[in-house]
């Protein structure tokens, strides 16, 4: 007689994998929460934007907004942009099909941006700066367009740890990523609702998704990038310290400015020596 066939074993697998995807889900749910909260990232009534790119972190950051507007206080809707670059061999198909499942209203914006970068960057140099500029330039005018109030970027907590040694590292400028960001002409604002979020986590949510992905071929495709290079220091540094990365990215929220040296921030030349401040004398 033949033996039963055993189904407890998967069944009891697959509960756990559901456990720890519901977990998954729920700490980075609350991280964009106090992200949105702490920043003032949306308002009631709000139209945002969402940059889609066919990344892990785009398609994450609309998963957890699509969630955050189920269940946050204020009331605000979505509309997701995707700026077709005309880049070779870009399957078309992909994200409206994907959008069109979730039922969410979209705008694919073509614009062939990769032979002007192509064309105006060096031979060896990186396109990410003229790609990014054109790029952003296009997506203010569509935001105006579209009547948004915030564009939602797809930029993490890692990115924003990245930035800061590229700023140090080449520019000689203490900076990285803002949180929440008027631009430069005054007409938009953008908002990073991942600011909180590791990229790891944000990596094994999209796994888990199944996201779709679409890989750049034009600054993902370049070797020796800068960012690269620090990604990777970041890395060691999650391998031989776990939570310095956090510490770095927490650190971006508590700035000292007196114990910096930009004169614009604290006044060094007013900085007198009061008599609180004396060292006490001994009276004979």
């Amino acid at each position: 007689m033949s033996q039963p066939i055993q189904f407890a074993e998967p069944i009891k697998q697959k509960r756990q994998e559901t456990v720890d995807f519901n977990k998954l889900q729920k700490r980075l749910r609350r991280q964009v929460g106090r992200a949105v909260t702490d920043f003032g990232m949306i308002n009631d009534g709000d139209k945002v934007m969402v940059c889609l790119s066919g990344g892990k972190d785009s398609y994450t950051m609309l998963d957890l907004l699509l969630s955050l507007q189920r269940h946050a206080p204020v009331s605000f809707s979505l509309v997701v942009v995707n700026l077709d670059q005309k880049q070779p061999g870009f399957p078309e198909h992909v994200l409206p099909g994907y959008l069109d499942a979730l039922g969410v209203e979209y705008h694919i914006v073509e614009e062939d941006t990769y032979s002007v970068v192509k064309a105006l960057t060096p031979e060896g140099k990186t396109t990410c700066p003229v790609c990014s500029r054109m790029r952003r330039g296009i997506l203010y005018s569509v935001a105006k367009r579209l009547g948004a109030d915030k564009i939602a970027l797809g930029h993490h907590a890692d990115d924003a740890v990245e930035t800061l040694f590229l700023n140090m590292f080449f520019n000689g400028t203490l900076k990285s990523m803002p949180p929440k960001l008027l631009s430069d002409d005054g007409g938009n604002i953008l908002i990073r609702p991942l600011y909180y979020c590791r990229e790891s986590l944000v990596e094994e949510y999209s796994q888990a998704k199944a996201h779709p992905i679409i890989p750049c071929n034009l600054c993902g495709s370049q070797p020796n990038l800068q960012r690269a290079k620090v990604k990777a220091m970041l890395q060691e540094w999650d391998r031989e310290q776990p939570g310095r990365v956090e510490n770095i990215a927490r650190a971006l929220a508590h700035v000292a400015p007196s114990q910096l040296a930009d004169a614009n921030l604290f006044d060094f030349m007013g900085l007198a020596q009061t008599s609180s401040m004396l060292p006490l004398q001994s009276v004979e």
